[in-house]
């Protein structure tokens, strides 16, 4: 089959369940990941022959795609701060605007050694991606999923020596706070923790009810904030004095989220917007 061919007929029918523009750039992306090709190889090259080694494989895929399965879990990989993640269905996506915290963590340490708390780890990609922006600094992913603790372990973005890295991933149930912790106290708290009350499932896609893990996105309405109760209770406990954290939130419940935290004793306690315009990060301080 001629690769033009392959994504016309692909993009037409993944229209069905996603938009036009969104459906091309799945196919385009499937087709990198799985035979290697250029998101313009068909249009420099439009006689590019897949080979029948490669295309039944693609075609499989392609399947997975229509059935509503997002593409990272087929591939295997999810670009994420500039890094190659791997994910299953064990473990969430890495979203865009998770990059923010990131980028928030790194800009506020970057001349120093942090010691870094990372709780509702999941695949790692906070931590790693902390952890390989601040070669000296110490992670630690805390989550409840074994599951997801091997995924977080077995990281090996861009074929880093991970010996050069100082991550540690201990499971622990971050609604359960320890008397103590090892590697505590910390100088910087992250999380991101199951946020997305029950009843917003009517509005979310189907190929993330289906396929990513409850376990790590929803909440119940009649207690949406219990993760952010806990996260401020390790914050107090587990941080040093002047030591700070930074939380990824509900958009619907920036305020209340905000509450929390300023009602636990933690201070300088700020809502801040991702690039969407969305209120989705909350930032605070333990006071010395």
């Amino acid at each position: 089959m001629l690769l033009p061919q392959f994504i016309r007929e692909s993009c037409t029918a993944l229209e069905a369940l996603y938009p036009p523009q969104e459906a091309r750039s799945l196919v385009l992306r499937l087709c990198s990941e799985l035979i290697g090709t250029e998101s313009y190889t068909h249009i420099v090259e439009p006689q590019f022959e897949i080979s029948s080694e490669l295309l039944p494989g693609l075609l499989a895929a392609r399947d997975r795609l229509l059935a509503g399965e997002p593409l990272q879990y087929i591939t295997g990989v999810q670009e994420f701060c500039g890094h190659r993640f791997r994910v299953t269905p064990d473990v969430l996506i890495p979203r865009p605007e998770t990059e923010q915290l990131v980028e928030s963590v790194i800009s506020r340490s970057r001349d120093g050694e942090p010691t870094v708390l990372d709780l509702c780890t999941g695949s790692g990609c906070i931590a790693w991606s902390i952890a390989l922006a601040l070669p000296g600094a110490k992670v630690t992913g805390v989550d409840i999923s074994q599951a997801a603790l091997a995924v977080a372990r077995a990281q090996n973005p861009d074929d880093t020596q991970q010996s050069v890295l100082v991550l540690e991933f201990v499971q622990a149930d971050v609604l359960r706070l320890p008397d103590s912790f090892a590697g505590a106290p910390f100088d910087v708290l992250t999380a991101n923790p199951p946020y997305i009350k029950e009843s917003e499932k009517a509005a979310m896609h189907r190929n993330v009810l289906e396929h990513e893990p409850g376990l790590a996105l929803f909440v119940p309405d009649a207690d949406p904030l219990l993760f952010y109760r806990a996260i401020a209770g390790w914050a107090q406990k587990f941080l040093k004095p002047g030591g700070w954290g930074i939380v990824e939130i509900n958009e619907d419940l920036g305020d209340e989220t905000a509450a929390v935290f300023c009602g636990s004793g933690l201070t300088n306690v700020q809502k801040q917007l991702d690039f969407f315009g969305k209120t989705r990060f909350v930032s605070f301080l333990k006071p010395l």
